[in-house]
């Protein structure tokens, strides 16, 4: 009887599935595991270093800075975030956004706007109200709302550009928080909204157990008070790093007579200065006085609020905290709203200044 010998078997090779699939597999999964906002800052600083390594001293500088200014903010965030997870009350505060879809929206957006948290800082507090199973909607509205406003910002507005601008920009931050409230819900209901976070997170801390306000008498909870607020600061130290390594540049890039030059002086130039404070915007209180010289050179006040309120909610330092959270449709509802929005309150602010 004769046999017939094959020759992969006979050296032990596997005559099924072929090498080369397996081995993406396993270039996948390796790429998986790296940890792609770190690799991203690395990525840029080398950018920075072969390009122009004049500039790589300047880069480090101006990030440390606004790293360190942020910092009080992003802690406070992220403690709060971590003691609501740790301590059960999270599932409180998913049980005191019920009601009807328009109380909450109204709610959350007056909220967001008395907030004391900018775009950065009340990242892992949306990420809490999320998993804590709170509705995209109300959410939104917070979100929206909340770094365009708050009492901080309000003073140093109306002693900057006037009681009257810093109104206006109150009340663009509340109506951009209805709006985009009431959008996210129409489009909730009808299903095109149901998977919100990239990654899912439970809401209730320790489940099964009831509200533990002093947390410091439970190892587990201080386990879990500690870990959340570990997860959360690694995961916004990394976004931010790259978000403002971007911003030096931008900032070291882009004259602001160049700004000056291209915003115009009447209503008209509106789109164009959305569209420019959103990669342009530094910060709510650094682009106060570059508003207010635009503004007295000639630039329409609605213009200034075009500018303001854009680049508040969709500055790079929030985009980046938005992306990194939400899956990309709600990355791209969010930007919409906040682009829409913004439209619509600097038009309706420069109508009214046109009956004044």
């Amino acid at each position: 009887m004769k046999t017939t010998t094959n020759p992969q078997a006979a050296c032990g090779c596997s005559t099924g599935k072929p090498a080369a699939p397996i081995f993406l597999q396993t270039v996948a999964h390796a790429w998986r595991l790296l940890d792609k906002p770190v690799l991203a800052t690395i990525g840029i600083l080398l950018a920075i270093a072969l390009v122009v390594p004049e500039q790589l001293p300047l880069t480090l500088a101006f990030t440390g800075s606004a790293l360190l200014s942020i910092a009080p903010w992003l802690a406070l965030s992220v403690m709060l975030a971590a003691y609501a997870k740790a301590s059960g009350a999270d599932s409180l505060v998913a049980r005191a956004f019920t009601g009807s879809p328009a109380r909450m929206i109204l709610l959350a957006s007056l909220f967001g706007a008395l907030s004391p948290f900018c775009s950065c800082g009340v990242v892992p507090l949306i990420a809490g109200l999320l998993g804590a199973g709170v509705p995209l909607a109300p959410v939104m509205a917070f979100w929206i709302s909340s770094p365009l406003m708050d009492p901080n910002m309000f003073v140093m507005t109306a002693a900057s550009l006037g009681g009257e601008f810093a109104l206006a920009k109150t009340a663009a931050a509340v109506g951009m928080g209805l709006l985009s409230g009431a959008a996210t819900h129409l489009l909730a209901s009808r299903g095109m909204l149901t998977q919100t976070l990239r990654h899912q997170r439970a809401g209730a801390g320790i489940p099964g157990e009831r509200v533990q306000w002093n947390i410091a008498g439970s190892t587990a909870r201080m386990r879990t008070f500690a870990a959340d607020a570990l997860r959360n600061g690694w995961f916004l130290l990394r976004w931010m790093t790259i978000a403002f390594l971007l911003e030096s540049l931008m900032v070291a890039y882009v004259p602001p007579a160049l700004v000056v030059q291209t915003l115009g002086h009447d209503a008209s130039a509106i789109p164009l200065a959305v569209l420019v404070g959103i990669p342009a915007y530094l910060n709510g209180f650094a682009a106060l006085p570059l508003v207010k010289g635009l503004i007295d050179m000639g630039m329409s006040p609605a213009v200034g609020l075009a500018f303001l309120v854009a680049g508040g909610a969709t500055s790079i330092p929030a985009a980046a905290a938005v992306w990194a959270l939400v899956k990309p449709r709600v990355f791209a509802l969010y930007v919409s709203l906040a682009i829409v929005g913004t439209l619509i309150a600097a038009y309706a602010y420069s109508a009214l200044l046109a009956l004044g």
